[in-house]
């Protein structure tokens, strides 16, 4: 169990290591002596500071769902484990989402190049897929309703509501970004303000269609028969 975790967030660790390395965090330019224009470059980041928010954001919701997955594995080993069957419309949101994914690099790369009727499209058509996905979202949990799988009805079945509602708040949330955003580029304020609020949300609907393919790959029966089979090999 202990290497199951490790094994998950120790890439994520290696990953926030590396990137405090290059802030150089024990650097003190408030000790440099001289004038404003002879002290030296300290090597900090000259990223937005809106960027590395984003940045340790989405540290902090992949090491949660780190921890939500390795303890989805270690579940699993459990006599009790009932397998889930996934609903088919989880293919045609995956679908969906990928097309959102892709409205929303459109508009990053429109954006780029000052097209900023093709950023309003590609924002407005990459929300309405993610609304899509959503309510696809709700066509699943009721179809699994329907078939007498509830919250409470097994360790499989709560996963399922608790992955796929985790994964749809941050979407919402995302929604409202998105929203913002759409609303900065019709007001017209400078191109660069536009092309970095395009490009944080563009940023953040590619992490959330990465994390829903692998929250997808969880969710599928096959990855259940690949544990037994581990487990088979292990004993």
């Amino acid at each position: 169990m202990s290497f199951a975790i490790l094994f998950l967030l120790v890439p994520i660790a290696a990953i926030a290591g590396w990137w405090l390395s290059q802030q150089r965090l024990t650097a003190k330019p408030w000790l440099e002596v001289g004038a404003i224009g002879d002290i030296a470059d300290t090597g900090a980041s000259s990223l937005p500071a809106a960027t590395i928010g984003l940045g340790v954001f989405l540290a902090v919701v992949s090491s949660l769902f780190a921890l939500f997955i390795s303890a989805y594995f270690m579940r699993m080993q459990v006599a009790d484990w009932a397998e889930l069957p996934a609903p088919k419309i989880l293919w045609f949101n995956t679908g969906v989402l990928i097309l959102s994914s892709v409205a929303l690099q459109y508009a990053h790369l429109a954006a780029r190049r000052g097209r900023m009727e093709d950023v309003v499209d590609g924002l407005i058509v990459g929300g309405l897929f993610a609304l899509t996905f959503l309510f696809g979202q709700f066509v699943a949990w009721y179809q699994l309703n329907t078939a007498g799988y509830f919250l409470a009805t097994n360790p499989a079945s709560t996963f399922f509501y608790l992955f796929t509602g985790l994964h749809g708040m941050h979407l919402l949330g995302g929604l409202v970004a998105l929203g913002r955003t759409t609303d900065k580029v019709w007001r017209g304020p400078g191109l660069s303000q536009v092309r970095l609020s395009v490009q944080l949300c563009a940023l953040y609907w590619h992490f959330l269609l990465a994390l829903w393919l692998v929250l997808f790959t969880l969710l599928t029966p096959w990855v259940g028969q690949f544990a037994v089979v581990c487990r088979q090999l292990l004993t």
